[in-house]
C-alpha cells in the first residue's frame, strides 16, 4: 500500500493550490486536480493526504473493498486483469492524468482489477468520492479491460463462446444474427479461425450455424465451453447492482 508523506498537517493546514502549485512544498501536477473549478477546490482538497507510490505498492486488489483512491500526481500505475491461475496481463495505465479507484465514484465497493505502481511517484490519496456518474460506464469499462486479456490469452472457441453468451444476454432469444467476417474483426482473428471454433461448437452440439446466424442450442454447456471471463464480467457485474441497490 502507498506510504504516508511525512509531512504532517496536510488536511488540517490546507490552502487551493493554484497554477500547480501544492501545500507544503508538493506540487500539483494531477491533471484532475488542477483542472477543478475554484468552487470545488476546496470540498475536494481539504479530504486529500500526499503519498508515496513505492514500486509495486498494490493500491487496489481485484475483488477487494476499495479503501483508498489515488489521484496520481507522479510516476505510473499498472491495471492488471488477472486470472485464476495468477497470470495476469496489463490492460491500462494511470499516470498524472488520471484516477485510481474509479468504481468508488459511482458508489461500488470493489475493484474489478489489481492496480500496481509501476513506476514510483506520489498521489494525493482521498478516502471516498462521491460522484452522480452512470454505473453503466464503469460496467463497459469493465468489459473491455476483460475482454482485451481473452482476447490475448484464450483459445478462440472459448472467446467464441463468450462473446455468444454476452450477446444473447444482451439481445434475448436463442438466435444471434452475424456473419464470420464479422465475428473475426469482434474476436480479433482470421475468418478461418471463426470457421474452425465455430465448427467445434457445432460439432459439440453447443450452437448451429446458419444463413448469418448462430443459434445457441444449449447454453449450460456453451457456458461450460467458454473461458472464465464471461463468468468475471457478470458476477462482477452482479456484484456492483447490489452493491448500489
Amino acid at each position: 500500500m502507498a506510504k504516508k508523506s511525512s509531512s504532517a498537517g496536510f488536511k488540517s493546514s490546507f490552502k487551493v493550490p493554484s497554477d500547480g502549485d501544492g501545500h507544503d512544498g508538493h506540487s500539483m501536477h494531477n491533471e484532475i486536480l488542477v483542472g477543478l473549478p475554484k468552487k470545488e477546490c476546496e470540498a475536494v482538497f481539504s479530504n486529500l493526504e500526499f503519498v508515496e507510490m513505492r514500486l509495486h505498492d498494490v493500491l487496489n486488489e481485484m475483488g477487494e473493498p476499495i479503501k483508498y483512491c489515488y489521484f496520481v500526481n507522479s510516476g505510473l500505475a499498472s491495471i492488471l486483469n488477472v486470472m485464476s491461475d495468477g497470470k495476469s496481463v496489463e490492460v491500462g495505465l494511470t499516470g498524472k492524468e488520471g484516477f485510481v479507484g474509479l468504481p468508488i465514484v459511482v458508489g461500488l465497493n470493489t475493484s474489478a482489477n489489481r492496480v500496481v505502481t509501476q513506476i514510483a511517484g506520489t498521489a494525493f490519496r482521498c478516502p471516498q468520492l462521491e460522484r452522480a456518474l452512470n454505473r453503466y460506464s464503469q460496467t463497459l469499462a469493465l468489459q473491455s479491460t476483460q475482454v482485451a486479456a481473452c482476447n490475448r490469452l484464450h483459445e478462440v472457441e472459448e472467446r467464441l463462446a463468450r462473446w455468444l453468451l454476452m450477446s444473447q444476454d444482451r439481445i434475448g432469444g436463442d438466435a444471434v444474427p452475424l456473419t464470420q467476417d464479422f465475428l473475426a474483426h469482434m474476436l480479433g482473428t482470421r475468418r478461418a479461425s471463426v470457421t474452425v471454433a465455430a465448427g467445434i461448437l457445432q460439432k459439440a452440439g453447443l450452437i448451429t450455424y446458419a444463413r448469418g446466424a448462430v443459434k445457441i442450442v444449449n447454453r449450460e454447456n456453451l457456458e461450460d465451453a467458454t473461458c472464465e471471463c464471461y463468468e468475471v464480467i457478470t458476477r462482477q457485474a452482479r456484484n456492483w447492482r447490489k452493491e448500489s441497490s
